[in-house]
């Protein structure tokens, strides 16, 4: 999922938009109704390092065989073409309820690109696409806490919504004054290290890569998200999801695909979540899914129809992060006063009854037991 680092959080502060309604957005659904989905080749993966406001993320999602779960990020942010900060993130999730996760959140020196935008490096950093498109390099050095050295490899094709994998914001579409894209590798195989005090840890297995571009605020781009990264031995599966403000028409964003290797069986705008049940979080009060179901609705690309459910216990959860926690306390006024943001993000691995992917092709189906990783954020009304 897209990650609310506090510093950005901080940066972009600010106040509530007007109500444009419904017809100042255009989802990518739009451009997905005639191109369900275009696969990514490697000029799709560039960075575009914009130059007015906006929050640029590459993000990787690790399930090692080993039953590790990791995260890692690059994260560059531009405020209103005056300022610019770049940060590495890793989270080593710790699946000992008695021991704390291990979060590190390093502000870069010196970021630059390739010549071709397609890798990123600053001091002690560097995120490199291969010449072939195919593998990512991540290696940082910039918190003795995690020393990451990593191999991602993609094993199915990327894809992005529609022909652009672009949402756009404003009054004259035309000419949109914030943008929205989306662009995933979900199918991954994983090598290398994260390094702690206490040794090398192993992520040999499965990954997901995501590349997201938030061309505006991102509390006036999403009030809610939700994301889900399934992991099997045969299929993997992605669901992002994102509602807008209501200054957007609390409109609905839905991007879904469901790839195996070398092949992706299906992807389009047609994805539903539902969270079949939930609880009052008494100290964020938004309501914290306990179930959860997503649905994937398409044809191959013979025109074959598929669906494909994934639903049951969340179990508990893994993680709640209370992203105005470090912020402070006078951006913290500004943020909660003026935006009307409350922001947590809740974060699941479900272990005690691992959840299955049930895939329907063309009348046949197939139910596959797989890891799951799942995000539900919640930023304002």
């Amino acid at each position: 999922m897209f990650k609310w680092a506090q510093q950005q959080l901080a940066n972009v502060a600010g106040t509530k938009e007007p109500i444009y309604g419904p017809s100042a957005i255009q989802s990518v659904a739009v451009e997905a109704e005639t191109t369900p989905y275009t696969e990514l080749t490697r000029d799709d993966l560039k960075w575009q390092a914009m130059t007015s406001t906006s929050v640029e993320t590459q993000s990787f999602y690790l399930m090692a065989d080993n039953g590790q779960l990791g995260f890692a990020q690059v994260i560059y942010s531009n405020v209103a073409g005056i300022h610019t900060t770049c940060q590495f993130n890793c989270k080593l999730f710790s699946l000992d309820a008695s021991k704390p996760h291990l979060w590190c959140s390093t502000q870069l020196s010196n970021p630059d690109f390739s010549e071709d935008k397609s890798s990123f490096f600053a001091d002690d950093c560097a995120l490199e696409l291969s010449e072939d498109g195919t593998t990512y390099t991540i290696k940082s050095m910039n918190d003795d806490r995690a020393i990451v050295n990593l191999t991602v490899k993609r094993a199915g094709p990327g894809f992005q919504a529609g022909k652009t994998g672009k949402t756009l914001f404003g009054t004259d579409l035309k000419n949109p004054w914030g943008t929205m894209r989306h662009a995933f590798w979900p199918r991954c195989t994983a090598e290398g290290t994260i390094s702690t005090k206490e040794g090398p840890v192993d992520f040999k297995g499965k990954a997901m890569f995501v590349m997201a571009l938030q061309g505006m605020k991102p509390h006036h781009a999403a009030a809610k998200w939700n994301f889900c990264d399934f992991q099997g031995s045969t299929y993997s599966a992605v669901l992002m999801n994102y509602a807008t403000p209501p200054s957007y028409g609390s409109t609905e964003v839905t991007i879904g695909g469901i790839v195996k290797d070398g092949e992706i069986i299906m992807a389009n705008c047609k994805s539903t979540v539902t969270h079949t049940k939930a609880k009052s979080d008494s100290e964020s009060e938004w309501p914290e899914p306990e179930t959860i179901k997503y649905t994937w609705t398409g044809t191959t690309k013979d025109g074959k129809p598929v669906e494909a459910t994934l639903e049951g216990a969340l179990d508990q959860r893994l993680d709640r992060i209370d992203v105005m926690a470090e912020v402070p306390g006078f951006v913290k006024q500004i943020v909660s006063s003026a935006a009307g943001t409350k922001p947590y993000i809740y974060q699941y691995y479900p272990r005690q009854q691992k959840l299955a992917l049930k895939v329907k092709i063309d009348g046949q189906e197939v139910s596959e037991q797989g890891s799951v990783f799942a995000e539900a954020t919640f930023i304002s009304e």
